[in-house]
């Protein structure tokens, strides 16, 4: 899996998902862009996206309890970290791909990969 935090931002296309009002802190929405589903995640005011995909069993993570910086898979319990997508506790030893988020005025755009 790739953290496309890490990729340079010519090689990513920004997508505006929501609006800051649509978004509370302790929030989050599920979307998706393509094929990708994604978890857009507000905490105290900073943004945070990940796939929405636990890498254990390939099901939901998003759903799960916020604790903090780390998501909870509802299914099994394995955590990951918002910001970047790596996988905290068994039975998940895969990270999950974690998305760079911007603000252009009120409105958040997740970056994803440019395709070949």
């Amino acid at each position: 899996m790739y953290n496309y935090k890490t990729f340079e931002s010519e090689k990513l296309e920004y997508f505006p998902v929501a609006s800051l009002d649509e978004l509370r802190s302790g929030e989050r929405i599920i979307f998706d862009i393509g094929d990708e589903s994604i978890a857009l995640f507000n905490v105290a005011g900073e943004y945070f996206a990940i796939a929405d995909v636990c890498s254990h069993d390939d099901g939901p993570v998003a759903e799960g309890e916020l604790l903090d910086h780390e998501i909870e898979c509802p299914r099994h319990g394995a955590r990951f970290d918002l910001r970047t997508g790596t996988a905290l506790s068994p039975p998940a030893v895969v990270d999950i791909p974690a998305y760079p988020v911007r603000i252009e005025g009120d409105q958040i755009l997740i970056g994803l990969p440019l395709e070949d």
